[in-house]
């Protein structure tokens, strides 16, 4: 017992730092920093933030990915989920400095081992990524909502989640997404209103 316990307690203190990951600062802080900088009101609601982080965590998605990361917020959010669920995000971002303040403060919240930013045009980037996804999440264009949606659905995963953000104050910029997402046979689709934007959450049947 003498010779085991020291080799079982230097085991604890080398996992224990992995399994805390604390953040470089309060994410709290930083989060609120991120919305009171976000001029242009590109990030998510916070009850929106939370509802995203709730959905990878009950699923235990582990490949996640974002069209449209903004400066980071919903990033945040979700890769404090994947954090729980042991998984990784991919955030694409079309504005090359919103991908430079994107990538900050993933750093900044001590989420660089969990979450890959990608700068350009994502019509461009998403076919250089390989592999299939458990959650999709979309916040791009809105006019080009269809169009992700023909690009992603065959590599979302069975079971997966496809989940895009201002279904409801933007409805009527995206009436072929709308239609396409409560009318495939693959998917089941609900409206949610965690916040006035609305998000339409659908699973691959």
């Amino acid at each position: 017992m003498k010779i085991l316990f020291p080799t079982v307690a230097l085991l604890f203190c080398i996992a224990a730092p992995r399994a805390q990951a604390p953040a470089a600062e309060p994410v709290d802080k930083l989060l609120a920093s991120i919305k009171t900088q976000d001029k242009g009101q590109l990030a998510v609601s916070e009850e929106d933030g939370r509802f995203l982080r709730v959905l990878i965590a009950s699923t235990r998605a582990k490949r996640a990915l974002e069209i449209g990361g903004a400066s980071g917020y919903s990033a945040i959010w979700m890769g404090m989920g994947l954090r729980e669920t042991g998984g990784t995000l991919v955030t694409i971002e079309y504005d090359p400095g919103r991908a430079k303040e994107l990538a900050a403060n993933i750093k900044r919240a001590g989420l660089s081992d969990i979450v890959t930013v990608v700068s350009g045009d994502a019509f461009v980037q998403l076919p250089t990524l390989s592999g299939s996804y458990d959650f999709v999440f979309l916040d791009a264009w809105k006019k080009d909502y269809k169009r992700f949606l023909d690009l992603m659905l065959p590599r979302l995963n069975k079971g997966g989640l496809f989940v895009a953000h201002n279904v409801v104050n933007k409805r009527s910029e995206m009436g072929d997404f709308l239609d396409a997402i409560w009318k495939s046979p693959t998917l089941w689709t609900t409206i949610v209103s965690p916040s006035s934007e609305g998000m339409s959450v659908s699973v691959k049947r």
